[in-house]
Formats: C-alpha cells, structure tokens, sequence
C-alpha cells in the first residue's frame, strides 16, 4: 500500500507544482498585456509609427567596420532616429564580428536612450542574423550551414545549434534572432539554398522546429534564449528565374503542400 501512497504523492506534487507554474505565467502574461495597453494608450500617432520602423545599425553608424578599421555608432544619428522618430527596432545587418565588450557597449548606448531620455522609455528592440552560429561575435561558435545540418536527419543537433547560438547572441546583449529559415529549397538555382533546412518538408519541419526549441525552450526571457523569427516571406525562396528578391510563380496548391508548413509548424 504505501508504494501506492507514495506514487499519488508524488504524482500530486507534480500537477500541483505544474498548475502553480501555469498560474505564474498567465499571470505575468496578463501583467505584460496591462502594460501594453497602457502604454498604447499614451502614445501618439508618430510615437506608433515609430515603433513600427525598423533601420538598420548601418543607418545611425559613423565608421563601417572592417578588418582595418572599427566600428562607431553616429551619436547624433542614433539620438535622432530614437529621440525624434521614436524607432522601435534595430537590426544588425552585414558587418565584422564584434568583440563581445563591444557588443555590449553598442547596446547599452541604445538602450539608455531608449529607457531614459524618452517619453514613454520603452527599449529597442535589438535584432541579428545569427543563421548559423553566433557569426558576428568574435570568438562565436560556428556551425555548418541549414542544408548541412539537414543532411544529418538528427534533429537533436539543430536543437542543440539553436541552445549555443541563443546562448552567445543572449550573452552578447542582443535578445532577437532573425533565424530559422523554414522556406523550402526547392529551386536550385536560387543562390541562397543552402540556408535552407534542404527540399523535403517533413524534414525541413522538423529541423526548424527543433532549432526554435533550443533557441527559446519554454521562456523566450530567460537569460539564455532569445526570441526567434521565421524566414523568409513563404514562397521567398522559389523565385522564378533563381535570382534572389526577385518575384516567385507558385500555384496555391503547391503553396499549400510545400511552402505552408513548414511555417505552420514553426508557430505551434
């Protein structure tokens, strides 16, 4: 009998804890959802806009980085896009990879224009193409491409891609990664195919979903995961005549069974 008494115990203890843990996050969710609406309601119209732009770091930079110079950030240029536009977003695009103090530097510059010399002080929203590896981070780990790591059928190795590279991009101060690609690579002569999870959709599901679970396991606000974001637009990566950004020839039903779902089961 008491073997018995034990396991209901135990299993007792278990929906307890995970019913409190549930009540924890609504709660906070609820909170967060507060907060939103309030601050929508102090916002003007521009204050909006603004929090719908997204520039990259190229537009409020001095100096280029290269391997013969570093990086500045434009002060003037970043005081205006924040102050005065009311830019919500921040996406690092091409660029060398920077020291992690760096890093840290460059966001934190960011950051306290944002919080402390706006009106409303809501943060910017920092984001980075980490598509396989920490790539502009020195010292980041690397991995092969998408379509390599497909070719392993182990989806444990995209998870564990998607834990180290939210883990580096998480410690280098920046909490959005514009990765996985979940488009399907079925045009060949597209000059991006191999940032894609390969040609079979199964397949290309599995990978994508399994690299966004170590990159955001169960709470995107953890110290070490980051929020993820499916590329590229669904039928992106099928361009008619193979040129990137060029205009794509896809029927619905072909969109339906090939293009669709790996995105769906990015979402769920």
């Amino acid at each position: 009998m008491k073997p018995f008494l034990t396991f209901f115990a135990c299993l007792f203890f278990f929906v307890f804890t995970a019913a409190l843990s549930v009540n924890e996050q609504n709660e906070k969710a609820g909170l967060i959802d507060k907060q939103v609406k309030e601050l929508l309601s102090k916002m003007t119209l521009e204050e909006k806009v603004g929090q719908m732009t997204q520039i990259t770091l190229q537009a409020v930079s001095k100096i280029q980085g290269t391997k013969d110079q570093a990086h500045q950030i434009d002060d003037a240029k970043l005081e205006e896009a924040i102050k005065k536009y009311h830019v919500g977003s921040i996406l690092n695009v091409y660029d060398v990879a920077h020291a992690i103090e760096y890093w840290h530097e460059i966001i934190n510059k960011i950051q306290n224009i944002s919080k402390k010399e706006t009106r409303l002080g809501i943060p910017i929203l920092y984001g980075i193409d980490a598509i396989h590896g920490t790539t502009y981070t020195k010292g980041g780990t690397l991995f092969p491409q998408a379509v390599s790591i497909a070719a392993t059928w182990n989806t444990e190795i995209a998870k564990q891609a998607g834990e180290i590279t939210a883990y580096e991009t998480r410690a280098s101060g920046i909490p959005w990664n514009f990765y996985p690609v979940m488009d399907i690579g079925r045009q060949p002569l597209w000059s991006r195919l191999w940032e894609t999870f390969g040609e079979d959709v199964y397949l290309a599901s599995q990978m994508g979903a399994s690299y966004i679970y170590g990159a955001q396991g169960n709470n995107i606000g953890a110290e070490d995961k980051v929020a993820t974001c499916l590329k590229h637009y669904v039928g992106y990566s099928y361009p008619f005549n193979g040129k990137d950004r060029t205009p794509a020839w896809i029927s619905e039903r072909i969109l339906r069974e090939y293009f669709l779902p790996t995105f769906e089961t990015g979402v769920l």
